[in-house]
């Protein structure tokens, strides 16, 4: 079965689409690329699986199911400048509501669900800082954060916006170690991105979308210069030596 089932899937904003009659099917323990120039529909796309956004046509189905019916199974990491950073709020607590889905209607963190918080911290190497307000923290350590609350959730699929954005070199080697023991776990991770220079280091799969779908496969299979022009329409002037890129 696939993890993700994507069908016919289009998502308008203001009455013009976004991202128009989607299909995808994305099997397990993969870490997905999602990459295509800026307005492009990859967080709509993102967000469209999520079920965060009304569509227009299509369908999607997580495990066979409707997305309300998987939601446990999922973590979402939506990019930063989406969160309130002057919420008073410490790091631990954030971590502790990934947990919120294991505890009862009406209940607290237990015993367990501390030990999972403790390890999740040590494991993004955020533990020292457990007690610290959240918006105290730089953004590569704000980032840590909210990956161990996600780590928290111990979900089967990982939904990750733009995680490399705006983070220090040592956040950036954590997120992308995280990555690939999650993928080695047997985890599923869609992962929107924009730097094309790490394309193949970080992703096994890529979607490369322009609003409609352009290509899904195998980085190494699809990641070539013809589809690359293809996805961004001459849009990659800023990128020096393309075809090295995307060749070697």
């Amino acid at each position: 079965m696939d993890v993700i089932s994507v069908k016919n899937l289009t998502i308008s904003y203001n009455k013009k689409p976004a991202i128009k009659g989607v299909n995808l099917n994305i099997e397990s323990g993969h870490v997905v690329g999602i990459i295509g120039p800026n307005g492009a529909g990859k967080s709509t796309l993102l967000k469209g699986m999520l079920g965060l956004l009304p569509f227009d046509t299509g369908s999607v189905k997580i495990f066979g199911k409707d997305i309300d019916e998987s939601r446990k199974r999922i973590s979402y990491i939506p990019q930063r400048e989406q969160f309130d950073w002057d919420f008073p709020i410490n790091v631990e607590d954030v971590v502790t509501m990934g947990r919120y889905a294991h505890l009862p209607i009406v209940g607290f963190a237990k015993a367990g669900d501390k030990k999972i918080v403790a390890d999740v911290l040590k494991k993004v190497e955020m533990e020292k800082y457990s007690k610290r307000q959240i918006r105290q923290l730089s953004g590569g350590q704000q980032q840590r954060v909210f990956l161990a609350r996600a780590l928290a959730q111990e979900s089967d699929v990982y939904f990750l916006d733009e995680p490399f954005v705006g983070v220090d070199a040592k956040t950036e080697r954590a997120i992308f170690k995280l990555m690939k023991e999650l993928k080695d776990e047997g985890k599923t991770l869609l992962v929107v991105h924009h730097d094309l220079s790490m394309v193949k280091d970080y992703f096994d799969k890529l979607i490369m979308i322009n609003q409609t779908l352009v290509a899904y496969g195998n980085s190494e299979e699809v990641f070539t210069p013809e589809l690359v022009n293809k996805t961004y329409g001459g849009r990659l002037t800023m990128l020096q030596k393309t075809e090295e890129l995307v060749s070697g």
